[in-house]
Formats: structure tokens, C-alpha cells, sequence
């Protein structure tokens, strides 16, 4: 059976390469959510990776505790339905980065993330298909 993780490999968290997917990467919105990604090719010696930032903005939550859950509402959702897009990215051998960003005003309910995640990983999904 199969792992529903997101450990510390998974995670998007060199500034450089953070830098590189605003600079040079595509973007889309489903609301709240906007996403930067960005696809490279994978040499066939290395495994594809697949790798996620997830931030919430200080301009909308002043306190820490508001920005902490919508990241972990964000990440959870993510976690449990990424699967299915890392196994087209093997198939194709690409690697994705992954950033969203809430912009939303006031705090989400689970549900709603949920359900626009599954959006975005259709969309991404699609997008990956038209890649070479």
C-alpha cells in the first residue's frame, strides 16, 4: 500500500530554486489558491521528483497561528491527492515545482481547499500531458 507522505524531500525550500519558478515559471489562480509551477526534464538515470511550497500571507492573517493552519489545510490536501500526478510525472519523466499561495481574506474550511485541489491537480495533470 502505498504512503500518503509528504516528507522533507517533497518540500520546495531552496530560495534559488524558488526564485527560478516565479522568475521563469508559469502561473494560474483557482480561487483562493495561486499556483506557480514549472516543469523541467528529467535525466533517465534520476528518479522525477515532485516538490511543493505552500505560504499564506501576512498582509491577510497578522498572527502566525491563522498563516500555520491554512498552510497545513493546504498541505494536507495536497498530500492525500498528489499521487496521481506523480505517477504521470514518472511515466513522462519530468520533474514538477509546485508553489501556492492563499490569497483568500478570511480563513478556509477544509473542504473547500479540498475540492480546489483537486482542481488544480486535474489542470496540472492536463498541462503535464502537453509538455515535451
Amino acid at each position: 500500500m502505498k504512503q500518503f507522505t509528504l516528507g522533507k524531500k517533497e518540500r520546495l525550500k531552496s530560495r534559488k530554486q524558488i526564485e527560478q519558478l516565479f522568475d521563469n515559471g508559469q502561473r494560474f489562480s483557482v480561487s483562493p489558491l495561486r499556483i506557480f509551477y514549472s516543469f523541467q526534464n528529467c535525466p533517465a538515470t534520476i528518479k522525477p521528483q515532485l516538490r511543493a511550497g505552500f505560504v499564506a500571507s501576512s498582509r491577510n492573517f497578522k498572527t502566525a497561528v491563522d498563516r500555520n493552519r491554512i498552510k497545513r489545510l493546504i498541505k494536507e490536501a495536497w498530500r492525500l491527492q498528489k499521487n496521481e500526478l506523480e505517477k504521470t510525472l514518472h511515466e513522462q519523466s519530468l520533474n514538477l515545482n509546485v508553489f501556492f499561495i492563499y490569497t483568500g481574506r478570511e480563513l478556509p474550511a477544509y473542504d473547500e481547499i479540498y475540492s480546489n485541489m483537486k482542481k488544480i491537480i486535474l489542470k496540472l495533470h492536463d498541462i503535464s500531458s502537453k509538455v515535451e
